[in-house]
């Protein structure tokens, strides 16, 4: 049987049922405890409430109220009508759950935080695809740089592919990405020019 191709789309309110579906059913078969996460993490005030003490309906709550009101940004991989994958990618200013420094630039800075690939699709370019959508969207929307903050090096088993959700640091190399310094003890910042603005 013929693979479905794959279709990247822009996360909107309308498909908010999509993402969930996505989160609740595929993206954590391998490792349930990351399923109450629903990529809030980067978004949360870690300050006012720990981590460790918001419950998945908690991140949830949060996650839907930010895609309804335009907040949530990314892109959802699609093989026909099924979520496979997703990319959590906008505003620099909008994640400051992983930063304790603020950054100038932050308006101008498309940042890209997190891929989630369901584990039987990983290793098909799917976050690949991801990546590409989110650039070009970037773009559209006016910034004039993505930038990701992926871990230096990985060991490339099976654990360390579900963990690497800030995506591979090869992979934003061979995608035109300039390692710019290091983020904290295990990650390095890459940035990548979007057009002059």
């Amino acid at each position: 049987m013929p693979q479905t191709a794959l279709e990247v789309h822009p996360l909107t309110p309308a498909r908010r049922a999509d993402f969930l579906d996505f989160f609740e059913h595929r993206a954590f078969t391998d490792h349930p405890a990351w399923a109450s996460c629903y990529c809030h993490f980067p978004h949360a005030d870690h300050r006012a409430v720990p981590w460790n003490e918001r419950s998945a309906d908690d991140n949830r709550a949060a996650t839907c109220a930010r895609i309804d009101d335009g907040r949530m940004s990314g892109w959802l991989a699609y093989e026909g009508a099924t979520v496979v994958g997703w990319c959590n990618a906008g505003p620099r200013r909008e994640i400051g759950g992983l930063f304790d420094e603020p950054e100038p630039l932050a308006d101008r800075i498309g940042a890209i935080v997190c891929f989630v690939v369901a584990p039987d699709r990983r290793g098909h370019g799917i976050a690949a695809a991801l990546l590409k959508a989110a650039c070009a969207g970037l773009e559209e929307r006016g910034f004039s740089w993505a930038e990701a903050y992926p871990r230096a090096q990985t060991k490339g088993n099976a654990d360390d592919a579900a963990a690497n959700h800030y995506g591979p640091l090869a992979m934003y190399l061979k995608a035109g990405f300039d390692a710019c310094g290091p983020v904290g003890e295990h990650a390095v910042k890459v940035r990548k020019s979007l057009g002059e603005r």
